[in-house]
C-alpha cells in the first residue's frame, strides 16, 4: 500500500514505505490457535449437557473478548504502524483511534545506526536509532531488512550515489 501522495511535499516522492516486521504478530496468531483450539475443546465438553447453550454464549462472548484483545487490537496496531523514507524526511506513523507521527528532515540527520540481537538477525530485523540536531535519538524497534534500510537513509542523508547501496537496489529492496 503506497503512502498518499497528498500528504508529500511538491517534488517529495517516497523511497521506502514499511510496516515493522511480522514477528510482532507471533504472540497474537498464537493466542488466536490456543483460544480457537480451547473454544472448540470445551463447546465439545459441554454438547451433552443441558445447559450447553449458556454454555456455548459464554465461550463465545469469552473467546471474541480475549481475540479482540490479544489478536485484533495488536494486529491493527501493526497494520497500522508505518515507517517512511522519502527524498527529504524519515516518517513513523502509529495508531487507529490515537494517531502519532513523527518527521525527521534529512537534513537535521545528525546520525544513523542500528541494532540487532540474535533473534532479530534470525528474523532479519532490528531497531532503527536516529540521531537528530534537536533531539534525543529516536528508536524504531522491529524494521524490516534494518541493515539495508540503514544504509538507504545513510545514503539519502550523505546523498553519495556511490555508496554501498547503489540506486538500483532501492526497488529490489522494496519488493523484497
Amino acid at each position: 500500500m503506497p503512502y498518499p501522495d497528498d500528504l508529500l511535499s511538491d517534488g517529495e516522492r517516497v523511497i521506502l514505505h514499511k510496516h515493522s516486521h511480522w514477528k510482532m504478530l507471533l504472540v497474537p496468531y498464537l493466542v488466536l490457535v490456543v483460544t480457537l483450539a480451547l473454544g472448540i475443546w470445551l463447546a465439545v465438553l459441554v454438547q451433552d449437557q443441558s445447559w450447553r447453550l449458556v454454555a456455548w454464549i459464554a465461550i463465545a462472548v469469552i473467546g471474541a473478548a480475549v481475540l479482540i484483545w490479544l489478536f485484533f487490537v495488536p494486529f491493527l496496531r501493526w497494520r497500522t504502524t508505518h515507517f517512511i523514507v522519502t527524498t527529504d524526511r524519515v516518517m513513523a506513523r502509529e495508531g487507529v483511534v490515537n494517531r502519532t507521527g513523527i518527521d525527521i528532515p534529512l537534513g537535521r540527520i545528525n546520525s544513523v545506526r542500528f541494532e540487532h540481537g540474535l533473534i532479530d538477525r534470525i528474523f532479519g530485523c532490528g531497531t532503527l536509532i536516529i540521531e537528530s540536531a534537536s533531539q534525543e535519538p529516536l528508536e524504531f524497534d522491529d524494521i524490516p531488512k534494518v541493515e539495508k534500510v540503514h544504509t538507504l537513509i545513510y545514503r539519502e542523508v550523505n546523498d553519495n550515489p556511490h555508496d554501498d547501496y547503489g540506486r538500483g537496489s532501492t526497488q529490489e529492496f522494496q519488493q523484497g
